[in-house]
């Protein structure tokens, strides 16, 4: 599928090669994002946003494992296969999410036994912000034992920030990274593309 938008080609212009050396790692073994190169269509708004999201990224609160369950959910129930599949690569070996713990997180329920007490927790919280945009009393309360009022802010606006990228991913219909992890398989997902 084409995209609906088409991001920015090289060669670049001078304002948005300096928003793409912004956005990527200098050290980057790969182009410069396509999310990115789609936000650079609006570069304003993309410059304004940049420290937002490099601040959850890079200087967040939440320890990096939480942060990553939480990116995975919300991007997995988003259905943003491309930010899931970019973190998956990107964060997830390094923050110790392994292929079968990724893939749960795609395609298992909250109540899987491949999650741990904690993870368990983070996911149920990402689903319930995906679902209803809230978290339960019984939640909070669990998050509350663990986690800072600073982090509790953090925890919410981190899955808020993945669920509007993944409704501009999605709504573009951004295509995938080449070298980015796929969606695993699942029943769910089986029976949900049966039913379209």
């Amino acid at each position: 599928m084409e995209p609906r938008l088409t991001p920015a080609q090289p060669p670049y212009d001078e304002d948005v090669e300096r928003l793409l050396g912004k956005l990527m790692p200098p050290d980057a073994p790969f182009e410069p994002l396509l999310l990115f190169r789609v936000l650079a269509i609006h570069r304003d708004l993309a410059d304004r946003i940049r420290p937002m999201a490099s601040g959850l990224l890079n200087k967040g609160l939440l320890p990096a494992r939480d942060r990553e369950v939480l990116i995975e959910r919300t991007t997995a129930r988003a259905g943003a296969e491309y930010e899931w599949g970019v973190h998956a690569i990107v964060f997830g070996p390094s923050v110790g999410l392994d292929e079968a713990t990724l893939a749960a997180l795609a395609t298992a329920p909250a109540v899987s036994p491949a999650f741990d007490p904690r993870t368990r927790l983070l996911v149920t919280a990402a689903d319930e912000l995906a679902d209803d945009g809230r978290l339960t009393d019984a939640t909070w309360r669990e998050l509350a034992a663990v986690f800072e009022p600073a982090q509790l802010v953090e925890l919410i606006i981190l899955c808020g920030w993945y669920r509007t990228l993944s409704t501009v991913i999605t709504s573009v219909g951004l295509p995938l990274e080449s070298w980015a992890a796929r969606f695993p398989l699942s029943e769910q997902r089986t029976e949900r593309a049966e039913q379209v």
